[in-house]
């Protein structure tokens, strides 16, 4: 689809977006993006996202939050994220790609990002 974008979120903030996770931008206004979330419009501010053009093919590599729950805490230190399905996975250290358990997609995985590294 020609126009369509993609966010994530960019800002340690509280709000339904998983983070790590890419989601479909459907407007762009001033300082609000909308973008959807489980097939619903959710408002953000637009700061706090990072907007691409074409769709994500890697995973992102999240740090573990201070606030984490203790599923995520059994993810480790940093977890990854499935540019297809939004699944979090541990990850293998040193290993280049890695097969989603959830949407058996193979993606290589984004150990060069520095995403939220000062969250």
């Amino acid at each position: 689809m020609a126009g369509m974008r993609w966010a994530r979120l960019q800002e340690d903030v509280d709000c339904k977006m998983r983070r790590g996770a890419w989601y479909r931008v459907t407007q762009v206004t001033g300082l609000k993006a909308i973008v959807e979330v489980n097939r619903q419009p959710l408002a953000v501010p637009s700061y706090a996202i990072e907007i691409v053009a074409t769709p994500p093919r890697c995973w992102s590599v999240v740090p573990l939050p201070r606030r984490a729950s203790r599923l995520a805490t059994e993810l480790g230190p940093r977890y990854g994220v499935c540019p297809s399905c939004r699944h979090r996975a541990r990850l293998e250290q040193r290993a280049r790609a890695m097969t989603c358990t959830r949407c058996q997609g193979r993606f290589e995985i984004a150990w060069d990002e520095n995403y939220l590294a000062g969250a």
